[in-house]
């Protein structure tokens, strides 16, 4: 898509992070699901032209060990909650004060951690992701560090068999993801009442895999719940996503 300006921040370390922008009007920092990127999540299917129409600038980095950013394979460049102090760093250098945030899958376990570590956006979006999502990480980190280590054997009707066929598409390294999969942590639900700005969370009808939406939307002290079409991997495809935070945004 034509507009569409890329550039680079340091992230923690100083590591190399590409970001992506669109639109000039309100900041909306939008951070994507694993093993995607900025262009698979936001641009492709067009919701990042869609706010950009609305009036908004959207700012997509791709996440540190995905799409152009910076892939270490030195253990010391994924410390605990590595995507928030990229955030924040992000945050920081382009001296955002006034800003929306939204993420999906584990970009939106990160924008949760996020706020609750001092981030302040106005509104908060949060995609494809349910109350059993944001706790319980290693149980989902091993599946997928399982997948990783078993890469060259998966076959099809193995459990693993999207996951890795997700990878292989996304080209993604698998070096550094094994990596940062150890390093994102747990949210619990008692901490939930930090996340006081209104939060829209937006998931598909038949999209389970990061468990219940509607008890998120309980566990939060302001939060709405929308309904788009499709499957976790299939609702990013939906126009509906675009249009569910528009909605919200303008509200």
């Amino acid at each position: 898509m034509s507009g569409i300006r890329s550039e680079t921040f340091a992230g923690f370390g100083g590591a190399e992070l590409a970001v992506h922008r669109l639109g000039e009007g309100r900041a909306v920092i939008l951070l994507h699901g694993l093993f995607s990127d900025a262009q698979t999540n936001w641009v492709r299917f067009g919701h990042a032209e869609r706010l950009a129409e609305a009036g908004f600038e959207a700012i997509m980095p791709d996440l540190r060990a995905h799409g152009q950013s910076a892939k270490p394979h030195e253990p010391e460049g994924y410390p605990h909650d590595v995507l928030v102090r990229d955030a924040q760093a992000l945050v920081e250098q382009l001296g955002l004060a006034d800003y929306d945030l939204g993420g999906f899958s584990l970009g939106a376990r990160t924008a949760v951690r996020c706020v609750l570590a001092g981030l302040r956006p106005r509104k908060l979006v949060l995609g494809g992701m349910g109350l059993e999502g944001l706790a319980g990480w290693d149980r989902r980190a091993a599946f997928f560090i399982d997948a990783i280590d078993r890469f060259d054997e998966v076959k099809h009707g193995d459990p693993a068999f999207m996951a890795v066929a997700f990878m292989k598409t996304q080209k993604i390294d698998r070096v550094a993801a094994r990596l940062l999969l150890q390093a994102v942590d747990d949210t619990a639900e008692s901490e939930l009442g930090g996340v006081t700005m209104p939060t829209l969370v937006v998931c598909g009808a038949q999209d389970r895999d990061n468990g219940s939406p509607q008890k998120l939307v309980d566990a939060l002290p302001n939060a709405v719940l929308a309904e788009i079409p499709g499957t976790h991997m299939s609702s990013v495809t939906e126009p509906e996503l675009g249009e569910a935070v528009i909605r919200f945004l303008t509200a």
